[in-house]
């Protein structure tokens, strides 16, 4: 018996000894992951195609300076053209039927108010690993979501302090001035001057100087956190994300009148009639998409503060990277820039954003800096479902799930020869808008774009290659049947790589372009 006891208690303690072994090990391999340090500059509805490196209208020397540093995706797509949805896509690196998040959260309409605490994100996933976390600024996933992730520092964070079971945002006092507009345009002789010389909820000249508006508190926020996270032992994951350059366009001067309207050079599509297009293109699902009271005169003046939001952007990126110079970290920094989604400045005579596909809201900026790669223009389509796969081999984060993106780090290190043979497609969704649904899908490739209405008899599908203004739907056209048999097979792909719970549905409408193609068949032979 004593002996039995004894072998007992010698092999406990050979399991105690092995367990701790094993502690131990796993602590020294954590020791040992380089752990990067890594910044995310993110802004709010900024479009692709402004910065002067790209050969847009704003001088934006600071951006351009860290675009010189940088590998650029030059056709990155976001998931959706929603500020929530796809924001929770960047941080989990999932499609919202797998979140619960597809839709804005908070706002009137919505039937959501925050990203499920289940989803930690990347916030999470850093902490976790033993990051120093700090977040700056937009957040729109949920009140006190940040603080409730376990970020150590967080700043101009408005919701951080906002009940989780506060009512949504109602905008009563947009409608109010969106009716003052209409009744000023119905009851003024065109010929008179326009008491409204700026339309607020659309462009607005700021009272005061650059240092008074909201971004250079971000950019205040921003420095204090740079310089802790210097100090810290610890590695450093930071989110700066700024407001701006969300409608409406207010920028005090000299912003305001840094572009002159009338010497503004407008797109094709600017202003275009929308002939085929789905009926939920016509509606107005926020209070300033009534936009009928809008004179060309308005249109330019707002495209104007646009880019005068733009310039004012440029310098507070300047002042935060200089920051980061200036204590010592900058050399070794991965950053991430980049928007969550574009923003419509008239273009087939749309405001802000709303349930669509077209490329001024699909596409959106992305840069990535990995100091010890040659920086390069990457032409491949990659996503916003991407980052979090990247970031998280960047920073050795521990496993949460499945990803619905892959992970940008072949093409950063090799350029497009990494995805040499792969489908170069990009896909978008488009669930809700405020509580309305939608259900759209849409397919991207470098010369097509199908996007699928499932609340509508309209599809669409335009040739880029021809017509990259999308202007021309030829969804209809006998001419375009193969390819759009092609695009509905991508598309199937896609929906079934994902799980998409749209699946069904999917293949079920799509039967009507099978059946067309066979009867204008039969008709040919």
């Amino acid at each position: 018996m004593i002996r039995l006891r004894a072998i007992l208690i010698m092999a406990i303690t050979c399991i105690a000894i092995s367990k701790n072994a094993l502690a131990v090990q796993e602590a020294r391999e954590k020791e040992n992951v380089k752990r990067e340090n890594v910044l995310i500059l993110m802004f709010d509805d900024m479009r692709f195609d402004t910065f002067s490196y790209r050969g847009g209208p704003v001088a934006t020397p600071n951006i351009d300076q860290l675009a010189e540093q940088s590998v650029r995706f030059d056709n990155a797509m976001t998931t959706t053209g929603l500020c929530s949805p796809s924001r929770a896509a960047l941080f989990t690196g999932r499609w919202g039927h797998r979140t619960g998040l597809d839709d804005n959260v908070g706002l009137y309409h919505s039937r959501l108010s925050e990203l499920s605490l289940s989803e930690q994100g990347l916030i999470g996933r850093a902490k976790k690993a033993g990051y120093f976390v700090g977040y700056v600024g937009k957040w729109h996933l949920g009140p006190q979501g940040v603080k409730l992730r376990g970020a150590d520092y967080v700043a101009e964070v408005k919701e951080s302090k906002w009940s989780r079971a506060m009512r949504p945002l109602t905008p009563y006092g947009i409608a109010a001035n969106i009716d003052r507009y209409n009744a000023y345009r119905l009851n003024t002789d065109r010929g008179q001057v326009d008491y409204f010389q700026e339309k607020v909820e659309y462009y607005q000249t700021l009272p005061g100087s650059y240092e008074d508006t909201p971004t250079y508190a971000k950019v205040r926020a921003a420095r204090e956190m740079l310089r802790i996270a210097a100090k810290e032992e610890r590695p450093f994951f930071g989110v700066i994300s700024f407001d701006q350059p969300h409608p409406p366009y207010r920028v005090p001067e000299p912003y305001a009148s840094m572009f002159d309207p009338e010497k503004l050079e407008l797109p094709a599509n600017h202003l275009a009639k929308r002939v085929n297009k789905p009926m939920s293109q016509e509606d107005a699902f926020w209070p300033w998409h009534d936009v009928g009271h809008m004179t060309d005169k308005d249109w330019l003046k707002m495209r104007a503060y646009y880019y005068g939001a733009m310039a004012m952007i440029d310098r507070a990126v300047g002042e935060v990277l200089e920051t980061a110079k200036e204590v010592g970290i900058y050399d070794d920094l991965h950053i991430v820039f980049l928007g969550d989604q574009g923003s419509m400045l008239g273009e087939h005579g749309l405001y802000d954003k709303g349930p669509y596909a077209y490329d001024e809201l699909m596409r959106m900026p992305l840069m990535i800096r990995n100091p010890e790669v040659e920086p390069k223009s990457v032409l491949r389509q990659v996503s916003m479902l991407d980052i979090a796969p990247t970031l998280a081999e960047i920073m050795a984060l521990p496993d949460d799930g499945v990803q619905d993106g892959r992970s940008l780090n072949p093409l950063i290190e090799q350029g497009d020869n990494a995805e040499k043979g792969r489908k170069d497609i990009a896909l978008y969704a488009y669930e809700w808008y405020n509580g309305a649904w939608f259900g759209i899908r849409a397919l991207r490739t470098p010369e097509l774009k199908f996007v699928w209405n499932p609340g509508d008899i309209r599809d669409e599908l335009y040739d880029l290659s021809k017509d990259p203004v999308e202007i021309n739907n030829q969804v209809d056209n006998p001419k375009y049947r193969k390819k759009l048999l092609h695009m509905v097979s991508l598309m199937r792909e896609q929906l079934e790589a994902s799980q998409d719970p749209m699946l069904e549905k999917f293949n079920a409408q799509m039967n009507h372009y099978s059946e067309l193609e066979g009867r204008e068949n039969s008709v040919i032979n």
